[in-house]
């Protein structure tokens, strides 16, 4: 295996040190990054994950401790291997883009090339490259203020590949964009891992981007409280023995760290009504997401509580969005009430008769499809339902559930793509989970 290319060694870092409010930021850091990982940095506002950041990026020395890249500490560096270090080793996207308006989008990416004391036309070539395959070519001579956020933060992409660094940071980067935005953002750099064999370190507080890394450090109060491999993806560093997920619940409590199983069914139905809300109103949901399925809250006074506004001790939602968000949590708590159900039939070994185990089987089968954006035949649809029992019944694992559906239907599987065997199989999984304890 190869050697770490990023080593955080015992960093504190400590700010006011001595003073009355002296403040811990990091506390005894220790994380080993390797070439070509996806590493994400999770956790709530404060956590200290963009401060670990910029100490990786050698713009924060620590207070004690060391980062060593390639091997070398970087902060026993002279100002210009620093300079060196930041321009052709290690790249960031900022999540509020730091484009100059005054500069066109061409000279924004190629820009950094200048101290590299590359010519004029090979600066705008590398920069045209970048951008014709990040879809913003077409904007090369306008201003940054004349194009979206998306848009924007794909041009500061570019910008930060232009050098081509072997490491890319990503600071909270889709945080001021739409979900649209935000997909193409996060897909952008999923494929440049995997495409450019980039090391990513990622910065976030939305759960729902964990599935894209090798690795997630879940970090609280300064502190890295958790490392987690993510099954789906073939790991770098060596997991010992006993680490890897086993079983598919293991795999959600890993990725979604909670105590109990009525804790991880909260998370899960979280996971699945949210989708544009902050960390704060995030937690605060939580809470009152439990009640309803405790049976201690009213779906009328959920549905008030989502609309008060967040300083008097509501979520502070539109009408329209908190619409939406009962509409989803009467979808998955009905989709739950019917995976207990069925599993409840198989577990105290009351076998239900024939047709009405086909009927569940074909409930669980349209919740399923509902997630499918394409037609299904009906060969697929036979194929879909025999999977879906033999999963549900304990009869095959969810990664042999995802390969069957993404196998063609000559060689016997469900012919689905890739991408929408792995979101459907994630579907599924979450659909089990909300059920164990009904």
């Amino acid at each position: 295996m190869a050697e770490p290319i990023i080593k955080a060694e015992n960093l504190n870092t400590i700010f006011n040190l001595g003073k009355s409010n002296e403040y811990r930021a990091l506390q005894e850091i220790n994380v080993e990054i390797y070439p070509q990982e996806y590493i994400i940095l999770f956790g709530p506002s404060g956590c200290g994950k963009s401060t670990l950041l910029y100490s990786l990026l050698g713009i924060l020395p620590p207070t004690t401790g060391r980062v060593l890249v390639n091997g070398e500490d970087i902060y026993q560096y002279d100002p210009k291997q620093m300079a060196n270090f930041q321009t052709k080793t290690i790249g960031i996207i900022y999540q509020a883009f730091y484009l100059i308006p005054s500069l066109s989008v061409l000279d924004n990416v190629s820009l950094p090339l200048i101290f590299a004391e590359w010519s004029a036309g090979e600066r705008e070539q590398r920069a045209h490259q970048l951008l014709q395959r990040f879809g913003v070519d077409a904007q090369a001579d306008k201003l940054p203020a004349a194009l979206s956020g998306g848009q924007n933060q794909r041009v500061a992409v570019s910008r930060a590949l232009v050098s081509d660094p072997l490491i890319l940071l990503a600071d909270e980067p889709v945080g001021n964009l739409d979900s649209t935005s935000t997909k193409a953002v996060m897909d952008t750099l999923d494929e440049i891992n995997i495409k450019d064999k980039k090391t990513i370190i990622l910065v976030t507080h939305d759960a729902k981007h964990l599935p894209y890394a090798h690795r997630v450090y879940y970090m609280k109060d300064g502190r890295v409280e958790r490392e987690v491999p993510n099954p789906q993806k073939q790991q770098i560093k060596s997991v010992e023995r006993g680490k890897m997920i086993v079983t598919e619940l293991e795999k959600l409590t890993r990725f979604y760290p909670y105590n109990t199983p009525q804790e991880l069914k909260v998370k899960s139905v979280m996971n699945y009504i949210t989708q544009d809300v902050n960390f704060d109103q995030l937690e605060r949901m939580e809470h009152l997401v439990q009640q309803i399925i405790e049976g201690k809250m009213l779906e009328e006074d959920f549905f008030a509580a989502l609309m008060i506004p967040f300083e008097k001790g509501g979520i502070g939602l539109t009408r329209t969005y908190a619409k939406e968000i009962i509409t989803k949590l009467d979808k998955v708590l009905k989709q739950s009430l019917d995976v207990a159900r069925f599993r409840r039939n198989v577990e105290s070994e009351r076998k239900p008769e024939e047709q009405e185990q086909k009927k569940l089987v074909k409930r669980l089968r349209a919740y399923v499809v509902d997630e499918y954006p394409g037609q299904i035949n009906l060969m697929q649809l036979r194929r879909l339902d025999e999977l879906i029992e033999k999963r549900v019944m304990g009869d095959i694992r969810g990664d042999s559930f995802q390969k069957a559906l993404a196998t063609s239907l000559a060689k016997g599987g469900v012919g689905f793509g890739r991408r929408t065997a792995a979101h459907l199989t994630d579907f599924l999984e979450k659909l089990i989970v909300q059920g164990i304890n009904k």
